[in-house]
């Protein structure tokens, strides 16, 4: 678990370009419903320490202190059975502040250290008390790292995606069933060179992201620079340095939190969505859903409340790229930025204008 105060993480603002990466990184911690984020791109391209130091730019979150599933002291829909019980014979729920989490998942992990262990003797007569708490357990309302996300069983994969779908973690063991709140944030990265992601499996995270290494002369010797500082013996000055930028995108995650139930969307952006998503070929609904969360978080972000021809524009370019029909014996068709800015200018018979700023508080070289 990461500490906000720890200087032994690479501060997320001081991280040079990835733009892309950065801000599907934000609009999933704004917007959970975007459903998270794939990052594909090659080793040593700032993949692990933007997921890294995301944790530290989340506010604190109020759990159960003595929950192992981290239940939110405030909304049933969000408690375990126990939890629930205490409530209902009147108990006080003692309560904390805590970090978000942020799980490790290992590419050797097992069902049963994923999802929890079940004692079938005591489930019997204690319910999910009988349950030894998984990595999914760890990660309830935090976030669930897989570096290699390629490269794990099919089967344990599946088991993530559901839980992260429903919210909640189900363990079934001969006959009997326990369940407890699982909702995490899923960031998933790859290297592509190593083998590609089952399309079923990368239709159902939201948003998709390319990095590449970078090839700016300048923004290269940049991150020579920041890296030396940050190793060095004033590594505690450096992050102290990116301290009010840190700040910056910390408040703004905040804001954009509390301003989120209350962005609209046009009627005619519902259909405008639907209509790209058929004329680009795109079967699965969770594309279209997708595109809408992540434009209501792209307009929260920026501090408004009515989502915007832009914001669609923005989302679909991190929700489609993946979820292109393409053969999967081959590498996907790369998404077009200006046939998708045209197609939805023809369906919104408008100009649409481009963001001209990142999401992100940037510092350049």
């Amino acid at each position: 678990m990461l500490n906000r105060e720890d200087d032994r993480y690479f501060p997320f603002a001081a991280i040079v370009g990835q733009e892309a990466m950065k801000t599907a990184l934000v609009l999933n911690a704004v917007n959970p419903e975007i459903g998270g984020v794939l990052i594909r791109g090659q080793s040593g391209t700032a993949k692990s320490t933007a997921v890294r130091g995301l944790t530290a730019l989340l506010p604190d979150v109020q759990v159960v202190a003595d929950c192992p599933f981290q239940c939110d002291p405030e909304d049933h829909r969000l408690q375990c059975a126990v939890c629930r019980e205490r409530i209902a014979q009147g108990e006080p729920l003692p309560v904390i502040a805590r970090p978000r989490r942020l799980v490790n998942l290992p590419l050797n992990a097992t069902e049963d250290r994923v999802a929890g262990t079940l004692d079938i003797t005591r489930a019997l007569k204690e319910g999910v008390k009988a349950l030894d708490p998984g990595l999914l357990a760890d990660a309830n309302r935090g976030i669930l790292y897989i570096d290699e996300i390629n490269l794990l069983d099919d089967h344990i994969v599946d088991i993530l995606l559901d839980a992260a779908a429903l919210g909640v973690n189900v363990v079934e063991r001969e006959g009997l069933s326990v369940s407890h709140p699982a909702q995490f944030l899923l960031i998933g990265t790859m290297n592509p060179e190593e083998g590609e992601l089952r399309p079923q499996i990368a239709d159902r995270i939201g948003l998709e992201v390319e990095v590449a290494a970078l090839t700016d002369k300048a923004q290269r010797a940049e991150v020579l620079k920041r890296r030396e500082s940050f190793l060095a013996r004033e590594a505690s000055d450096f992050v102290k340095h990116y301290r009010p930028l840190q700040d910056q995108l910390r408040h703004t995650i905040q804001l954009a939190m509390a301003r989120l139930p209350h962005v609209t969307v046009p009627a005619n952006l519902y259909e405008a969505i639907a209509a790209l998503t058929v004329k680009f070929e795109v079967l699965s609904h969770r594309a279209d859903i997708t595109i809408l969360q992540c434009a209501k978080a792209i307009t929260a972000v920026e501090g408004r409340s009515r989502v915007e021809a832009s914001d669609i524009l923005e989302a679909a370019k991190l929700a489609l790229g993946h979820r292109l029909p393409h053969d999967p014996f081959v590498a996907g068709p790369a998404l077009d930025p200006i046939a998708l800015r045209r197609q939805l200018e023809k369906i919104l018979d408008t100009e649409i204008e481009l963001k001209k700023k990142p999401l992100t508080p940037t510092v350049n070289p």
